[in-house]
């Protein structure tokens, strides 16, 4: 069902769009997805448009997580954009921390974000 991921190329930005009921399957495709389109583009920033999930389970959760650590780290920034209230209100409900993930209200906010230089951490 990965065909039901939109992965498209907006500047130095992927938008990627997730479908309003993703499976496990699914889920586990946009990780491998997203990943290989950072390195083939080498993207500076992705957006996981998030607007038309109507459901979050910790496997989703996490995933997305994941993901935007895997991105990181290869030197990128993710930002994801349009979360519903009902969402929200799950993944409090959840206990879903979204570590360093920037989050945007719309996907134009989140583009800008997404294109601006990561924040480099100091070494310590």
């Amino acid at each position: 069902m990965d065909h039901a991921i939109s992965v498209v190329k907006v500047r130095q930005v992927l938008m990627v769009t997730m479908p309003p009921d993703p499976d496990d399957t699914t889920v586990t495709a946009l990780q491998e997805k997203v990943l290989n389109a950072v390195e083939r583009y080498g993207a500076r920033g992705v957006v996981l448009d998030i607007s038309a999930v109507e459901t979050l389970d910790s496997f989703f959760a996490r995933t997305v997580s994941e993901t935007a650590q895997m991105v990181s780290l290869m030197g990128g920034r993710t930002v994801v954009a349009g979360m519903r209230p009902a969402v929200a209100v799950t993944a409090t409900q959840i206990g879903l921390t979204l570590g360093n993930i920037e989050t945007a209200l719309t996907t134009e906010r989140a583009l800008e974000l997404a294109a601006a230089e990561p924040v480099r951490r100091k070494a310590r």
